[in-house]
Protein backbone atom coordinates (compact mmCIF):
# COMPACT_ATOMS: atom_id res chain seq x y z
CA UNK A 1 0.00 0.00 0.00
CA UNK A 2 1.33 3.71 -1.05
CA UNK A 3 1.96 5.63 2.43
CA UNK A 4 0.48 8.51 1.02
CA UNK A 5 -2.40 6.94 0.93
CA UNK A 6 -2.39 5.76 4.68
CA UNK A 7 -2.18 9.77 5.30
CA UNK A 8 -5.87 10.64 2.89
CA UNK A 9 -7.65 8.26 6.14
CA UNK A 10 -9.12 10.47 8.48
CA UNK A 11 -7.78 8.76 11.29
CA UNK A 12 -3.98 9.61 12.53
CA UNK A 13 -1.63 7.67 11.23
CA UNK A 14 0.97 6.13 13.34
CA UNK A 15 4.05 4.96 12.22
CA UNK A 16 7.95 4.09 13.82
CA UNK A 17 10.86 3.95 12.46
CA UNK A 18 14.09 2.06 13.79
CA UNK A 19 17.30 1.06 12.70
CA UNK A 20 18.93 -1.88 11.36
CA UNK A 21 20.86 -3.92 14.61
CA UNK A 22 24.54 -4.47 14.27
CA UNK A 23 24.47 -8.25 15.14
CA UNK A 24 22.51 -11.00 13.93
CA UNK A 25 21.39 -11.36 17.88
CA UNK A 26 20.51 -8.83 17.90
CA UNK A 27 18.53 -8.65 15.53
CA UNK A 28 17.00 -12.07 16.59
CA UNK A 29 15.96 -9.58 19.57
CA UNK A 30 14.23 -6.79 17.41
CA UNK A 31 12.33 -9.89 15.54
CA UNK A 32 11.20 -11.35 18.94
CA UNK A 33 10.77 -8.40 21.45
CA UNK A 34 10.06 -5.34 19.80
CA UNK A 35 8.49 -5.68 16.67
CA UNK A 36 5.58 -7.69 18.41
CA UNK A 37 5.52 -5.02 20.82
CA UNK A 38 5.38 -2.10 17.77
CA UNK A 39 2.88 -4.43 15.98
CA UNK A 40 0.28 -4.37 19.19
CA UNK A 41 0.57 -1.19 18.88
CA UNK A 42 -1.33 -0.97 15.65
CA UNK A 43 1.24 0.89 13.28
CA UNK A 44 0.50 1.81 9.56
CA UNK A 45 3.77 1.33 9.00
CA UNK A 46 7.63 1.20 9.71
CA UNK A 47 10.73 2.90 8.39
CA UNK A 48 13.78 1.26 8.30
CA UNK A 49 16.93 3.41 8.12
CA UNK A 50 19.54 2.59 5.59
CA UNK A 51 23.66 2.87 6.65
CA UNK A 52 25.94 5.52 4.63
CA UNK A 53 27.35 3.78 1.30
CA UNK A 54 24.92 1.15 1.80
CA UNK A 55 26.71 -0.53 5.21
CA UNK A 56 23.18 -2.09 6.30
CA UNK A 57 22.06 -2.70 3.20
CA UNK A 58 21.25 -6.62 3.58
CA UNK A 59 19.99 -6.59 6.67
CA UNK A 60 18.01 -3.34 6.24
CA UNK A 61 16.17 -5.10 3.59
CA UNK A 62 16.35 -8.05 5.31
CA UNK A 63 14.33 -6.27 7.96
CA UNK A 64 11.77 -4.55 5.84
CA UNK A 65 11.18 -7.47 4.13
CA UNK A 66 10.09 -9.25 7.48
CA UNK A 67 8.49 -6.64 8.40
CA UNK A 68 5.99 -6.93 5.58
CA UNK A 69 5.99 -11.22 5.06
CA UNK A 70 5.88 -12.42 8.31
CA UNK A 71 4.42 -9.31 10.33
CA UNK A 72 2.02 -8.47 8.06
CA UNK A 73 3.17 -4.68 8.44
CA UNK A 74 3.66 -2.31 5.79
CA UNK A 75 7.18 -1.15 5.57
CA UNK A 76 9.83 1.71 3.73
CA UNK A 77 12.65 0.97 3.48
CA UNK A 78 15.22 4.43 3.15
CA UNK A 79 17.73 5.23 0.70
CA UNK A 80 20.27 7.77 0.52
CA UNK A 81 22.66 9.42 -1.43
CA UNK A 82 26.12 8.65 0.75
CA UNK A 83 28.82 7.18 -1.03
CA UNK A 84 26.80 5.19 -3.80
CA UNK A 85 26.18 6.39 -7.72
CA UNK A 86 23.37 6.03 -9.57
CA UNK A 87 24.51 2.49 -10.75
CA UNK A 88 24.47 1.65 -7.18
CA UNK A 89 21.44 2.93 -6.43
CA UNK A 90 19.49 2.05 -9.40
CA UNK A 91 20.58 -1.77 -8.07
CA UNK A 92 19.44 -1.00 -4.37
CA UNK A 93 16.26 0.03 -6.21
CA UNK A 94 15.50 -2.99 -8.01
CA UNK A 95 16.11 -5.01 -5.57
CA UNK A 96 13.88 -3.31 -3.54
CA UNK A 97 11.24 -3.24 -6.29
CA UNK A 98 11.49 -7.46 -6.33
CA UNK A 99 11.26 -7.90 -2.93
CA UNK A 100 7.68 -6.23 -2.84
CA UNK A 101 8.60 -3.33 -0.92
CA UNK A 102 6.63 -0.22 -2.54
CA UNK A 103 7.86 2.47 -0.84
CA UNK A 104 11.21 4.85 0.06
CA UNK A 105 12.23 7.49 1.72
CA UNK A 106 14.28 9.51 -0.34
CA UNK A 107 17.26 11.14 1.75
CA UNK A 108 20.44 12.89 1.25
CA UNK A 109 21.77 11.17 4.20
CA UNK A 110 24.47 12.54 7.05
CA UNK A 111 28.32 12.83 6.10
CA UNK A 112 29.90 9.76 7.02
CA UNK A 113 31.57 9.48 10.38
CA UNK A 114 34.81 11.40 10.12
CA UNK A 115 33.49 13.89 7.73
CA UNK A 116 32.11 17.19 8.96
CA UNK A 117 30.64 17.81 5.24
CA UNK A 118 28.89 15.89 2.54
CA UNK A 119 30.53 15.04 -0.66
CA UNK A 120 28.86 13.06 -3.53
CA UNK A 121 30.80 10.80 -4.68
CA UNK A 122 31.76 10.64 -8.61
CA UNK A 123 29.00 9.58 -10.62
CA UNK A 124 26.16 10.16 -7.51
CA UNK A 125 23.74 12.90 -6.37
CA UNK A 126 24.36 15.60 -4.43
CA UNK A 127 20.58 16.37 -3.15
CA UNK A 128 17.86 14.67 -1.96
CA UNK A 129 15.83 16.32 -4.80
CA UNK A 130 17.99 14.47 -7.74
CA UNK A 131 17.49 10.77 -5.81
CA UNK A 132 13.92 11.83 -5.21
CA UNK A 133 13.44 12.09 -9.06
CA UNK A 134 15.58 9.05 -9.64
CA UNK A 135 13.27 7.01 -7.39
CA UNK A 136 10.51 8.13 -8.73
CA UNK A 137 11.23 7.53 -12.17
CA UNK A 138 13.25 3.84 -11.75
CA UNK A 139 10.20 2.13 -10.31
CA UNK A 140 5.97 3.22 -9.53
CA UNK A 141 7.39 3.98 -5.97
CA UNK A 142 5.67 6.14 -2.92
CA UNK A 143 8.52 8.17 -2.36
CA UNK A 144 8.89 10.74 0.63
CA UNK A 145 11.19 13.00 1.76
CA UNK A 146 12.01 14.58 5.19
CA UNK A 147 11.95 18.48 6.36
CA UNK A 148 13.14 20.03 9.44
CA UNK A 149 10.79 22.38 11.26
CA UNK A 150 14.22 24.28 12.10
CA UNK A 151 16.07 24.35 8.91
CA UNK A 152 19.07 21.89 8.26
CA UNK A 153 22.07 22.43 10.38
CA UNK A 154 24.04 22.89 7.25
CA UNK A 155 22.06 25.69 5.78
CA UNK A 156 22.45 29.23 7.25
CA UNK A 157 18.65 30.26 5.75
CA UNK A 158 15.75 28.24 7.09
CA UNK A 159 13.95 29.67 4.46
CA UNK A 160 15.93 28.38 1.86
CA UNK A 161 16.06 24.76 3.48
CA UNK A 162 12.05 25.03 3.22
CA UNK A 163 12.42 26.46 -0.66
CA UNK A 164 14.83 23.30 -0.87
CA UNK A 165 11.72 21.10 0.69
CA UNK A 166 9.26 22.07 -1.35
CA UNK A 167 11.60 21.12 -4.29
CA UNK A 168 11.32 17.58 -3.07
CA UNK A 169 7.86 17.96 -3.64
CA UNK A 170 8.10 19.03 -6.98
CA UNK A 171 10.53 16.37 -7.80
CA UNK A 172 7.49 13.98 -6.90
CA UNK A 173 7.59 13.28 -2.96
CA UNK A 174 4.20 12.36 -2.23
CA UNK A 175 4.76 12.75 1.91
CA UNK A 176 7.31 14.05 4.16
CA UNK A 177 8.53 13.53 7.63
CA UNK A 178 9.94 16.02 10.16
CA UNK A 179 13.19 15.53 11.97
CA UNK A 180 12.63 16.14 15.62
CA UNK A 181 12.08 18.90 17.56
CA UNK A 182 11.07 19.96 20.70
CA UNK A 183 9.24 23.28 20.19
CA UNK A 184 5.72 22.42 18.09
CA UNK A 185 6.22 26.62 16.99
CA UNK A 186 8.87 25.25 14.98
CA UNK A 187 6.55 22.88 13.09
CA UNK A 188 3.86 25.71 12.56
CA UNK A 189 6.33 28.20 11.49
CA UNK A 190 7.35 25.73 8.83
CA UNK A 191 4.16 24.37 7.89
CA UNK A 192 3.19 27.71 7.59
CA UNK A 193 5.25 28.79 5.51
CA UNK A 194 5.24 25.52 3.06
CA UNK A 195 1.38 25.46 2.85
CA UNK A 196 1.11 29.13 1.98
CA UNK A 197 4.09 30.77 0.58
CA UNK A 198 5.09 27.89 -1.34
CA UNK A 199 1.90 25.69 -1.81
CA UNK A 200 2.81 22.47 -0.61
CA UNK A 201 -0.61 20.32 -0.56
CA UNK A 202 0.98 16.64 0.34
CA UNK A 203 1.06 15.51 3.89
CA UNK A 204 3.81 17.09 6.47
CA UNK A 205 4.33 14.44 9.62
CA UNK A 206 5.74 15.80 12.61
CA UNK A 207 8.66 13.16 13.64
CA UNK A 208 8.22 12.36 17.26
CA UNK A 209 11.55 11.37 19.34
CA UNK A 210 10.91 10.20 23.03
CA UNK A 211 14.63 10.55 24.52
CA UNK A 212 16.15 8.42 26.98
CA UNK A 213 18.77 9.77 28.47
CA UNK A 214 20.44 13.28 28.55
CA UNK A 215 23.84 12.79 27.37
CA UNK A 216 21.65 10.74 23.93
CA UNK A 217 19.12 13.90 23.48
CA UNK A 218 21.76 16.64 23.71
CA UNK A 219 23.67 14.54 21.43
CA UNK A 220 20.95 14.09 18.89
CA UNK A 221 19.70 17.83 18.53
CA UNK A 222 23.79 18.93 18.91
CA UNK A 223 23.75 16.94 15.51
CA UNK A 224 20.41 17.67 13.55
CA UNK A 225 20.43 21.35 14.89
CA UNK A 226 17.03 20.99 16.72
CA UNK A 227 17.32 23.19 19.92
CA UNK A 228 16.18 22.15 23.40
CA UNK A 229 14.00 24.83 25.35
CA UNK A 230 15.94 26.43 27.97
CA UNK A 231 12.77 24.99 30.28
CA UNK A 232 13.30 21.39 29.23
CA UNK A 233 17.18 21.51 28.73
CA UNK A 234 17.07 22.76 32.82
CA UNK A 235 15.22 19.76 33.47
CA UNK A 236 17.35 17.42 31.50
CA UNK A 237 20.48 18.25 33.56
CA UNK A 238 18.85 18.16 36.72
CA UNK A 239 17.90 14.59 35.77
CA UNK A 240 20.86 13.26 34.42
CA UNK A 241 21.98 10.90 36.29
CA UNK A 242 18.29 9.20 36.37
CA UNK A 243 17.69 7.63 32.76
CA UNK A 244 14.48 6.12 33.93
CA UNK A 245 13.28 9.77 34.67
CA UNK A 246 14.70 10.86 31.91
CA UNK A 247 13.06 8.44 29.74
CA UNK A 248 9.25 9.16 31.75
CA UNK A 249 10.17 12.93 31.27
CA UNK A 250 10.55 12.24 27.53
CA UNK A 251 7.14 10.54 27.50
CA UNK A 252 5.46 13.56 28.97
CA UNK A 253 7.17 16.40 27.19
CA UNK A 254 6.67 14.07 24.02
CA UNK A 255 2.32 13.39 25.20
CA UNK A 256 1.78 17.65 25.27
CA UNK A 257 3.82 18.47 22.12
CA UNK A 258 1.83 15.49 20.06
CA UNK A 259 -1.45 16.16 21.75
CA UNK A 260 -1.30 20.03 20.64
CA UNK A 261 -0.52 19.00 16.94
CA UNK A 262 -3.18 16.43 16.79
CA UNK A 263 -5.44 19.45 18.15
CA UNK A 264 -4.01 20.83 15.52
CA UNK A 265 -4.83 18.81 12.70
CA UNK A 266 -1.44 17.26 11.56
CA UNK A 267 -2.29 13.51 9.77
CA UNK A 268 0.18 11.72 11.72
CA UNK A 269 3.29 10.95 14.37
CA UNK A 270 5.78 9.38 13.13
CA UNK A 271 7.59 8.18 16.28
CA UNK A 272 11.73 7.41 16.24
CA UNK A 273 11.30 4.53 18.89
CA UNK A 274 15.13 4.11 18.92
CA UNK A 275 14.71 0.23 18.79
CA UNK A 276 12.71 0.15 22.05
CA UNK A 277 8.78 -0.12 22.10
CA UNK A 278 7.94 0.90 25.85
CA UNK A 279 8.31 4.52 25.68
CA UNK A 280 5.97 4.71 22.17
CA UNK A 281 3.36 2.56 23.85
CA UNK A 282 3.21 5.07 27.32
CA UNK A 283 3.26 7.83 24.51
CA UNK A 284 0.32 6.45 22.20
CA UNK A 285 -1.66 5.22 25.60
CA UNK A 286 -1.51 8.79 27.14
CA UNK A 287 -2.84 10.28 23.68
CA UNK A 288 -5.56 7.73 23.64
CA UNK A 289 -4.21 6.13 20.63
CA UNK A 290 -3.35 2.64 21.68
CA UNK A 291 -4.85 -0.45 24.04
Amino acid sequence: MRIADLYARPEPTISFEFFPPRTDEAEATLFRETVPALKELGPSFISVTYGAGGSTHDRSMRIVRRLQHEFGIEAMAHVTCVGSTRTQLGAVLDEAWSLGIMNILALRGDPPRGQTTFQPVEGGFRYATELVGFVKGRHPFGVGGAFYPEGHVECPDKCLDWDRTAAKVDAGAEFLLSQLFYDVNYFLECEDYLRNKRGVKVPLVPGVLPFLSTEQIKRFTTLCGAKLPPDLLKRLEALAHDDESVRKLGVEVCTENCRRLLDHGVPGLHIYCLNRGRSARELLQNLGLAP
